[in-house]
């Protein structure tokens, strides 16, 4: 750990040998991750140390969702480091890194936008709503930018509210009616989405990456 801080040191921005921003955060969560030095929480501390290492090349924090990207990537995250451990070349854990930073970019752009949109509708619906329609809208709106996986059925309502399949269909016909959700399908067949833009980040690709270096 000793020589691991003075590297960190030495690399950091105004050192003798500094390191551009996303390659030194990327190095230095490979190398914590290497090292593992404590039983429990490694994990977190090489999050933060590559968040850190991030806000002292830009000078502020980075205000990006890493570590949530990074943990909704498990699979790949834990595949990327395992091959990066088992020789010098860390090439594509780099290439992993960078493409996990800009959609950790993306995804905070995307929430930021969603927040605005949800506060603007919970705004506009003010004591429209009964206590059933509100928790299921509060429900929905939890899952955040990506919207509630595999739409909101009447059944599904049912389920959230203890409420029956007719006060169900009556409840979110009128939610449907304000604009609070979009009815797609019809009879059983029937899902509801929020009525407000939902925006899915997709992975990046190492194709895209290597055009987004180009440019």
């Amino acid at each position: 750990m000793k020589r691991f801080i003075e590297w960190f040191n030495q690399t950091a921005p105004g050192s003798a040998e500094p390191l551009p921003a996303i390659t030194g955060a990327g190095v230095a969560h490979l190398y914590f991750e290497s090292i593992h030095p404590f039983e429990d929480g490694n994990g977190r501390i090489g999050r933060a140390i590559a968040e850190k290492s991030l806000a002292q090349s830009l000078g502020q924090p980075p205000l990006i969702a890493l570590a949530a990207t990074i943990l909704a990537r498990r699979t790949s995250y834990y595949a990327a480091l395992e091959a990066a451990n088992k020789e010098n070349e860390i090439t594509a854990w780099l290439a992993w890194f960078a493409g996990t930073t800009i959609e950790a970019q993306r995804r905070t752009i995307a929430l930021i936008e969603f927040l605005i949109d949800k506060t603007k509708l919970l705004d506009r619906l003010s004591g429209q709503l009964n206590d059933r329609q509100q928790r299921v809208l509060l429900r929905m709106l939890k899952e955040g930018p990506e919207g509630f996986k595999g739409g909101l059925s009447a059944g599904k309502y049912g389920t959230i509210t203890g409420a029956s399949p007719a006060t169900a269909t009556r409840d979110l016909a009128d939610l449907t009616e304000t604009g609070a959700l979009i009815r797609e399908g019809e009879r059983r067949h029937a899902r509801y989405k929020l009525g407000v833009p939902l925006r899915p980040v997709p992975s990046i690709s190492l194709n895209e990456l290597g055009a987004l270096v180009e440019e």
